[in-house]
């Protein structure tokens, strides 16, 4: 079992040992989707929800779980974070909220975590400023698209 990164040679799970690696710049963006229906759409869009504005409080969630990740994920380093963001992209055709994570560092170790749960708690805050209206909100498509640094060079979803 010790081909595996996370797992020693008797099955248990380990923190990798990234200590002999050398510091690189480290970029990882992921990206998700909300699905509305036509109601809580327009709502959000006009800034109308019952809780709020859904994008400056999904913004700064997003944000905030990013620097949390290793608290969330067990075998996660922390990472001093050099810059994190959240955007949203609205496609009215689909009723589709876009929500896009990009996250940064300088180290030994990725930021995909980083940018996947951005991406998704900031998904969840929407959908918990949307609830009040709308109980089967959409949470899908959650996924790496892209990351640079690290032994692995670039990845770029197709």
């Amino acid at each position: 079992m010790s081909e595996f990164s996370h797992i020693d040679a008797d099955g248990n799970a380990v923190m990798v040992d990234v200590s002999g690696k050398m510091d690189t710049v480290r970029k990882a963006i992921a990206r998700g989707k909300v699905i509305l229906n036509e109601k809580t759409f327009s709502m959000l869009q006009k800034q109308a929800l019952p809780k709020g504005d859904a994008f400056a409080a999904a913004k700064l969630a997003g944000i905030m779980g990013a620097k949390e990740t290793h608290r969330l994920i067990p075998l996660c380093h922390p990472l001093a974070l050099s810059y994190v963001d959240v955007r949203f992209a609205v496609d009215e055709k689909n009723l589709t909220i876009e929500v896009e994570a990009e996250a940064r560092t300088t180290g030994k170790t990725g930021v995909e975590m980083e940018a996947l749960i951005a991406v998704q708690i900031a998904a969840a805050t929407i959908y918990d400023m949307c609830k009040a209206v709308q109980k089967d909100v959409i949470i899908s498509d959650c996924r790496l698209v892209y990351k640079e640094g690290g032994k692995s060079g670039v990845f770029r979803a197709e």
